[in-house]
C-alpha cells in the first residue's frame, strides 16, 4: 500500500498526514472547508501536499486507503464513491495503531467521556507515567505516535472514531453509558449508534479490561451479545457486591482490581454523573497500577473540565455555570439533576433527534424558566411550551444572557445546557461555551 488520501485537514487528519509522511506514504490532504493556517503550516512543514474547498476527485480515487476525519458521514459524496470503488477507509486512531505498541486506555459513552479522560490523564500524570491525551481532547494520536511518543496514551472515542477502527485494540477500555445522541448520523436508529460504541470491544485479549456501569439499561442488555474475552469491572451507584465499585452509606470503594476506599464529600467532582466518572477512572488507575495515595490526591483535586457545569460568575446574587458541553438529552438531565437552586435554563441548537420527554420532569421539578437558543426553536416551543413556564426565544449569546437576567431572581442559577449541538449558530460548543462566558463576566 503506498498512497494515502487523508479527508479533513482539522487535528486529526493533519496529523494523520503527519504519521503516513514519516511511514514513506505518498500522502495527500483534502479538505471541503478552509483549512487552518496552523494545519496548513504543519502539512508544508512535512512537504505533504493539500487542497481546501474542494475534493479532486482524480486525486482521492486513486488511493490505496483513505483516513476520513471524525466528522465527515458516510453519506458525504467522495466517502461513497470510495466505497463504491472498494478502497478502504479508516480513523486516523485506527491508522496510528499500526504504529505503536504503547498501552491504549479508550473512553467512550454518550455522556461523560471527556471528564473521565481527563482525570485518568491528570492520574496517570501525576503519578509519574509516560502519558499523552488524545483523541477527542488533547493532541492528533497519529501525530503523538509520530513526533512525541508516549509508553501509554488515554484517548476519548467518539462513536464516529470508534465507526471507522477495526484491528485497533484498548488495552483498558471504559464504556460510561448510552443513550440516544447523534442518531441524525445513524440513520435515526438507535441500534445503530450502539453498535458502534460496542466496538471498544474489538480485539480485546484475557490480558485486557473492560470498565462500564452496571446499572446502564443498553449496556447490560447489549453486553449478553458479545463474546467479551477481557477481564469485566463494572461500578455501580449503591453497594453491589457483584461490581468493582460502588458507593456504600457515602463512601467512594473499589474493591477490584484492588481495594480502595474514600470518603464521596471529599471528592472533586459532584454530582451523580460525575460519580460514575470518578469510579471509573479509579478503576482504570488500579489496574494500571496506581498507588493509593496518588490516587486519592488526584481524585481530591482534579479542577474539573472546561465546559462542564464550569462555575462561571455570580452576577446580582445568581450563579452562572456553563455547561455548553452537555449536547445531548442525557447530559441535560445530569446537570439539572446536580442543581440544587431555581434554574433558568438555556436550551437549543441544532437537534439531533432529541426526545425532550426524556426532561420534561427534571424541568418542571428544577426550572423557573426557559430561555430558548437557537436559529430555529420551533420543536423547542411545541414540546416545552405547554408546561407553564415562563419561555423566551433569543437566536444570539447577548440576547440570550439579557434574558436570562431578566428571569433569574437572586439566588437561582442560570444554567446553560443545551441539549444540542452548536453548529447552527456557533463555530463548535467551546465557542459557545466561551461567548457565554465572556457576556456573563460583562454583566
Amino acid at each position: 500500500m503506498s498512497r494515502i488520501v487523508v479527508l479533513g485537514a482539522g487535528e486529526s487528519g493533519a496529523g494523520a498526514a503527519v504519521l503516513a509522511k514519516k511511514e514513506g506514504f505518498d500522502v495527500f490532504v483534502s479538505d471541503m472547508s478552509a483549512i487552518k493556517d496552523k494545519y496548513k503550516k504543519m502539512l508544508d512543514d512535512h512537504g505533504i501536499e493539500w487542497e481546501e474547498k474542494q475534493h479532486s476527485e482524480d486525486r482521492i480515487l486513486n488511493a490505496d486507503e483513505i483516513i476520513k476525519s471524525p466528522g465527515i458521514p458516510k453519506e458525504a459524496p467522495m466517502v461513497r464513491k470510495a466505497v463504491e470503488k472498494g478502497i478502504g477507509i479508516i480513523s486516523e486512531i485506527e491508522f496510528a495503531g499500526r504504529y505503536t505498541s504503547s498501552k491504549m486506555v479508550c473512553i467512550t459513552g454518550s455522556n461523560g467521556k471527556t471528564t473521565t479522560t481527563s482525570l485518568i490523564y491528570h492520574i496517570f500524570k501525576t503519578a509519574g507515567l509516560d502519558v499523552g491525551l488524545a483523541g477527542n481532547i488533547g493532541n492528533s494520536l497519529a501525530l503523538q505516535v509520530a513526533e512525541d511518543p508516549h509508553d501509554c496514551y488515554v484517548i476519548e472515542l467518539s462513536s464516529f472514531q470508534l465507526d471507522d477502527m477495526y484491528d485497533f485494540r484498548a488495552n483498558i477500555a471504559i464504556l460510561l453509558n448510552i443513550t440516544p445522541d447523534h442518531l441524525d448520523r445513524y440513520d435515526n436508529c438507535m441500534q445503530n449508534y450502539i453498535d458502534a460504541k460496542m466496538r471498544i470491544l474489538r480485539n480485546q485479549t484475557e490480558d485486557d479490561c473492560f470498565i462500564y456501569w452496571n446499572d446502564d439499561p443498553v449496556v447490560t442488555k447489549e453486553l449478553p451479545k458479545y463474546d467479551v474475552k477481557a477481564a469485566k469491572y463494572a461500578f455501580s451507584e449503591t453497594r453491589n457486591d457483584a461490581c468493582a465499585a460502588f458507593i456504600d452509606n457515602g463512601t467512594y470503594e473499589i474493591v477490584s482490581p484492588g481495594h480502595f476506599v474514600m470518603p464521596q464529600e471529599e471528592l472533586s467532582l459532584r454530582g451523580k454523573h460525575n460519580m460514575y466518572n470518578s469510579m471509573a477512572a479509579g478503576i482504570a488507575s488500579m489496574a494500571a497500577g496506581i498507588d493509593g495515595a496518588t490516587l486519592r490526591k488526584c481524585l481530591g483535586d482534579f479542577p474539573g473540565v472546561e465546559h462542564r457545569l464550569e462555575k462561571v460568575a455570580v452576577v446580582d446574587g445568581v450563579q452562572y455555570i456553563n455547561d455548553s458541553k452537555a449536547t445531548n438529552v442525557d447530559a441535560c438531565w445530569y446537570a439539572l439533576e446536580s442543581m440544587t437552586a431555581p434554574t433558568v435554563l438555556i436550551i437549543g441548537g441544532k437537534d439531533k433527534g432529541n426526545d425532550y420527554n426524556e426532561i420534561k420532569d427534571m424541568v418542571l421539578r428544577k426550572c423557573r424558566a426557559l430561555v430558548y437558543l437557537g436559529a430555529d426553536n420551533t420543536k423547542l416551543h411545541k414540546f416545552f411550551d405547554g408546561l407553564g413556564l415562563p419561555v423566551r426565544d433569543t437566536d444570539n449569546m447577548s440576547d440570550c444572557v439579557k434574558a436570562c437576567r431578566e428571569l433569574a431572581h437572586t439566588g437561582d442559577t442560570v444554567l446553560l445546557s443545551p441539549c444540542c449541538a452548536s453548529f447552527d449558530l456557533f463555530r463548535n460548543m467551546e465557542d459557545r461555551g466561551e461567548q457565554f462566558k465572556a457576556l456573563v463576566r460583562a454583566l
